[in-house]
């Protein structure tokens, strides 16, 4: 009984958990501001007002929220797209997080005074990359492709990275012995290794979901690839993060060229929704973990660590980049620099790593408080001013035009809905003679004139034509489903039918998205 009871009350903290992101994410969609940043907000509220007894383990975020976020995210980077970018990509993963490990190690050191085999730990696990508020950003806002890649990308090797770096760390600390050429040995086997164990669980997964047409089926076994891929490589000693990573791209890239699109369709909805779930629970999380009083209470070494986290972070962004733009083919101008620089926030895998710290290491409480601030600046800093620097930089795919193109259709389609009104109004007998007649031209004359001012948009810039057609074309072909799922309900359709023209409006729907990823590349 008692063990039913514990069962209730979990499930209970559950529902309110999930009851609480979804009115976060309403509030904060409503604010166009980035959820996640809501979501820590919405923790520190409720654990400043009561706190919450959740017990957050290292093996919560690393062992079940990692694997969905790393895996979606790895699932949709196109290999193409990749290859283009991935100088940029390897540099600011592998180099980068080094770089940013000795030298946030460093300037922890000489402005805290914690010795410098403990401090080069803390550098190891604040250097992992999280930008999901940044990307989510991205796709609201429409930065280049390529920047968004550049910056999902580092994030999703990053984290191996971090963790594989953060380990070799810890284990030089506990034993004090320090042995630079099995040390590096070490590193490129434990990140290879985990690299060829998700490639080959992603290609195995990627064959057998070429042979088979269900849904159901296809989205367990992506499932079990996302899942398996970290525990058996963990259970070899070696990145399962990585092996996530490989996983995923592998499977992203050669298990839809044999899936129908309503399996498609239906699998990138699910990832999309396990991701949103994942990120939120996390988000949530941290903003439940982070002890309001310790921070105030350590506000000077969290002062030190996150200036130590910027300087870093700008090495890393400007002195990697600079040479892969100019001497090694990568695409990298200053502008997105800049991004890179202040897109660099901390998240779920340095609150995870932090979790870890064995009990008897020196300073763990500290390190561990540091670490919490650096997250909680990161997110709230820069991650509700990262919007701006992408305006102010003209970063953003909304041009003067677009926005001209936006203003004057909705005060058209506000005009038409005022008209309409009237004529509902005149039908009822309300407005008559002189009043209808003066009230009428004015609506037809803003008509007109909104009309002929789009056209006149439109035959300057046919690009923004061609993106009205798509969405019309998009809104048509979901009216369509819908309407065949109303005529399935009612028995109209047999279920055979009804999946025979669901799947040919389907392959019309990823017609259009092909296009409009060929017109944003």
């Amino acid at each position: 009984m008692e063990n039913f009871d514990n069962f209730f009350k979990s499930e209970t903290l559950i529902i309110e958990l999930l009851v609480l992101v979804t009115i976060v994410a309403i509030v904060a969609q409503r604010l166009r501001m980035p959820y996640t940043v809501a979501l820590v907000l919405a923790g520190l509220f409720v654990t400043f007002q009561s706190p919450v007894n959740i017990e957050i383990t290292p093996e919560l975020i690393l062992g079940i929220f990692i694997p969905p976020l790393v895996f979606e995210a790895a699932f949709h980077v196109e290999f193409k797209i990749l290859r283009n970018n991935f100088t940029s990509i390897l540099m600011l993963a592998v180099p980068g997080v080094i770089i940013t490990t000795v030298i946030v190690g460093g300037v922890i050191t000489l402005g805290t005074g914690i010795p410098i085999v403990i401090a080069i730990i803390f550098g190891a696990l604040i250097s992992a990359t999280d930008p999901v508020a940044v990307v989510a950003l991205f796709r609201t806002l429409g930065v280049p492709k390529r920047l968004a890649v550049t910056v999902e990308g580092e994030s999703l090797f990053n984290d191996g990275t971090a963790i594989v770096l953060f380990k070799l760390a810890l284990a030089i600390a506990v034993t004090t012995s320090f042995n630079i050429p099995l040390s590096i040995l070490s590193f490129l086997k434990v990140s290879f290794m985990g690299l060829l164990i998700g490639g080959v669980l992603g290609w195995i997964g990627s064959q057998i979901i070429a042979r088979i047409d269900d849904y159901l089926i296809e989205i367990t076994i992506t499932t079990v690839l996302a899942y398996g891929s970290y525990l058996m490589a963990e259970n070899f000693h070696v990145s399962g993060v990585l092996a996530v990573v490989s996983a995923g791209i592998l499977s992203g890239n050669l298990s839809p060229k044999g899936m129908s699109p309503t399996t498609k369709i239906v699998l990138y909805n699910f990832w999309e929704y396990l991701a949103f779930l994942a990120n939120s629970l996390v988000f949530l999380f941290i903003g439940l973990k982070i002890n309001i009083h310790t921070i105030i209470a350590d506000i000077g070494n969290i002062t030190v660590a996150v200036i130590a986290v910027l300087i870093s972070r700008a090495v890393v962004a400007y002195g990697l980049s600079w040479p892969v733009h100019h001497y090694m083919g990568g695409y990298m101008p200053r502008k997105w620099r800049h991004i890179l620089f202040w897109g660099g926030l901390r998240g779920a895998v340095s609150l995870a790593l932090a979790l870890t710290l064995p009990q008897n290491l020196p300073h763990r409480e500290l390190l561990q408080t540091m670490a919490y601030g650096v997250v909680l600046f990161t997110l709230l800093a820069q991650g509700t001013t990262i919007q701006f620097i992408l305006k102010k930089l003209g970063l953003t795919e909304k041009p003067e035009r677009r926005l001209t193109r936006e203003k004057k259709w909705g005060k058209l389609y506000s005009t038409r809905a005022g008209l309409q009104s009237l004529i509902k109004l005149k039908e009822e007998g309300i407005l008559s003679g002189d009043i209808w007649t003066g009230m009428c031209e004015e609506y037809n004359e803003l008509d007109e004139k909104l009309t002929k001012d789009l056209t006149d948009l439109f035959a300057e810039h046919p690009d923004m034509e061609k993106e009205i057609i798509i969405q019309a074309r998009r809104e048509a072909l979901t009216a369509e489903k819908s309407a065949l799922g109303d005529a399935l309900h009612r028995g109209l359709l047999s279920d055979e039918v009804y999946t025979e023209l669901t799947e040919e409006l389907d392959r019309r729907l990823e017609a259009l998205s092909v296009i409009e990823s060929w017109d944003k590349e």
